[in-house]
């Protein structure tokens, strides 16, 4: 019996009787981590890492959660189920699931970089490994952490010198809280949207290290020219930008290294930063699970399917609804779940 099956209500786990990420209400769902496209309002029981309670809570409102630490087994009908570090976002997990001597692990999304803001990716070492693919082509390879972080200080510290605010668009939840964390604050002050103040309040709860940050109701009209504004993607077009007169903008993603991607967000620089693995890391994790059958969920998956079955593997692919670093932008909007900043103020 496969352990993991594909139904329209997302990835279940017949002899356990619960979900992953489910897209669909179900009675038990094991969430891997807050973002939208897979933490959904609705389930009767929620089972989550510990660190992913205040932002699960925030989004979902008053939900049964139950919380557990990192490799802490807990048995549901006789399953042996754990959760271990993704890297992804704070509090993001792998499940591992045993029964009958079969383990296999459902990955969530995963980047396999050190980031000081969540727990580092894991391997964990299965039969049958389920695994992202939000960026599983041969283009996709990120720069290294400081060569980011440099090019990101240079652009600020130029704006400010000149008397512009710096404005990047980047997902509330992640990619926000690596800016800040990865950012020399001596240029100027750190500003946010109310959204990801929010999610700012979740990581310090949970005791990440975050640099000071306000609010821009909070700072003159003469700190704003010099200030780094961190906000999300979808408020950059919006009515919100109007208290940044002269800004220059910018987007976060891993889709910034596609050639024409920033001509299409309009925007002044495209900085190449996201949270899931590249196509070595995707390599990488795969290869380190010792997994000799994989199942790949969303993003490249017939690419990644036919590289993996030209290394001797079993690949096959699962048909899901999360949008890895998609178009939606459904982790970025303020409403219903994060507040605008006037709510946060």
């Amino acid at each position: 019996m496969d352990l993991v099956v594909a139904r329209p209500e997302g990835l279940y786990c017949p002899p356990g009787d619960f979900y992953i990420d489910p897209w669909r209400p179900v009675a038990r769902a094991i969430i891997t981590h807050a973002h939208s496209d897979h933490a959904r309002v609705g389930h009767g029981h929620y089972l989550a890492h510990v660190a992913s309670a205040g932002v699960l809570r925030g989004r979902l409102g008053e939900i049964t959660l139950q919380t557990v630490e990192y490799g802490e087994v807990i048995t549901q009908q006789g399953v042996r189920i754990s959760l271990h570090p993704a890297g992804h976002v704070l509090g993001s997990a792998q499940v591992r699931i045993e029964w009958q001597g079969e383990v296999w692990v459902a990955s969530g999304d995963y980047k396999v970089e050190v980031d000081p803001t969540c727990t580092p990716f894991e391997a964990v070492r299965c039969h049958t490994f389920i695994t992202e693919s939000t960026f599983g082509l041969p283009i996709y390879r990120w720069p290294t952490p400081a060569r980011l972080m440099a090019e990101v200080q240079q652009w600020w510290a130029e704006n400010a010198a000149a008397g512009r605010p710096s404005v990047v668009g980047a997902y509330a939840f992640g990619k926000a809280q690596r800016l800040l964390a990865g950012l020399d604050a001596s240029t100027g002050p750190l500003v946010v949207h109310g959204a990801v103040e929010a999610v700012n309040q979740s990581y310090r709860a949970a005791g990440v290290a975050l640099p000071e940050t306000r609010l821009a109701s909070d700072c003159s009209a003469t700190e704003l020219k010099r200030a780094l504004v961190v906000a999300p993607p979808s408020a950059l077009g919006s009515p919100w930008m109007k208290r940044f007169p002269n800004a220059s903008d910018a987007f976060a993603s891993g889709w910034m290294l596609v050639r024409g991607a920033r001509r299409r967000r309009g925007v002044d620089r495209g900085f190449v930063m996201s949270d899931h693995a590249d196509w070595p890391g995707l390599q990488s994790a795969i290869k380190a699970t010792g997994a000799q059958r994989v199942i790949v969920t969303h993003g490249s998956v017939p690419v990644m399917v036919r590289w993996l079955t030209e290394q001797g593997l079993q690949a096959e692919g699962f048909r899901t609804e999360y949008e890895g670093e998609g178009g939606s932008e459904a982790d970025t909007a303020a409403a219903p779940e994060a507040p605008t900043e006037g709510e946060a103020a």
